[in-house]
């Protein structure tokens, strides 16, 4: 078996995007337009979601079958309605007495401050992705949902550090597969979750690093100030396996995933944060969801990361590699 290293290892799954870099916006569709059982967990307080009462264990609705990610914050929603035309043209959905109903969950993040606030995904966006959605490996950085995703905004936009889309796999030995596609656009840092190095972030005045957002919430906190420019961030997953999951074990698998985003980016899931995680299952294989949730924060922690090193500098935010971080 072929390992990309990517979402597209999980059988059935297919992932498109479509970008505009002039704009600095786009978005992501993972296609699986035969159903797959689907969970999700919000830990942001500010969740910009389509479809995602659905996925609670006691809705009737059992498979999705596809997930969109979008940036252009709640305008990218309208991104969802080009992928279930997509999909109703190809006779898939949720079958009623009278149409095949396509379940498209969705979820967008806020990019309307870098590049132009006034273009956004729309259902055009979302039916070219699906059009470029393949198999195989995948496109990193700045692509799809990640074009404008940044992090460390806690200095201001203008010391923000450029982020964007990344993926990863783990591939057992006995076929197993735990896949996820991550698109990072925090208001903290991202650290490297072996050394601890801060790798993208708040970037210093005088061009020597990083600050830490956690102790400037803690001056803000002492000094009684509130943070106005803590606004606008989201980082949204979605992590896939082709071990056979009920509705509540998709759900335990999305919940526990969190934990990965959460070993590498600090500070998470605040007021103003749309911090959500999808989880598909694809497949027959017998597997128990704590471990495969388990699994699941590990290859998510690398997806972020993917997407660190894979962004470049875009509308005046600079990268990773340009401020001298690389993957080696």
């Amino acid at each position: 078996m072929t390992h990309y290293n990517a979402l597209t290892d999980v059988p059935g799954l297919r992932v498109g995007h479509w970008s505009d870099r002039q704009a600095a916006t786009g978005c992501t569709v993972v296609l699986c337009p035969q159903g797959a059982v689907a969970g999700v967990d919000v830990r942001g307080s500010a969740p910009g979601t389509r479809e995602t009462d659905l996925l609670h264990p006691l809705s009737s609705v059992q498979k999705v079958h596809a997930i969109l990610l979008a940036g252009g914050s709640a305008f990218g929603l309208a991104a969802a309605d080009g992928v279930m035309r997509w999909l109703e043209e190809r006779g898939h959905g949720y079958p009623t007495s009278v149409a095949a109903v396509p379940i498209v969950p969705a979820a967008i993040l806020y990019d309307l401050a870098i590049g132009r606030a006034d273009v956004r995904p729309d259902a055009a966006a979302g039916y070219a992705a699906c059009e470029a959605a393949r198999r195989g490996p995948l496109s990193e950085g700045n692509v799809g949902a990640g074009v404008g995703a940044t992090v460390g905004k806690m200095l201001g936009f203008e010391r923000a550090t450029k982020a964007g889309l990344g993926t990863a796999s783990k591939l057992l030995d006995d076929g197993t597969v735990v896949a996820a596609l991550a698109v990072t656009n925090a208001l903290g840092e991202v650290y490297h979750p072996q050394t601890q190095q801060v790798l993208a972030g708040a970037r210093h005045a005088r061009g020597d690093g990083f600050a830490d957002s956690t102790e400037l919430a803690e001056q803000a906190l002492s000094r009684g100030e509130e943070v106005h420019f803590a606004n606008e961030n989201t980082t949204l997953a979605i992590v896939a396996t082709n071990v056979a999951q009920t509705k509540a074990g998709a759900t335990k698998v999305a919940q526990m995933a969190h934990d990965g985003l959460a070993r590498v980016i600090r500070p998470l899931h605040l007021p103003h944060d749309g911090d959500t995680v999808f989880a598909l299952s694809s497949g027959e294989r017998p597997g128990d969801a704590g471990m495969v949730g388990a699994v699941a924060a590990a290859v998510v922690a690398d997806a972020v990361i993917a997407g660190i090193f894979a962004a470049t500098s875009l509308a005046g935010v600079p990268a990773a590699r340009d401020l001298g971080f690389s993957e080696t």
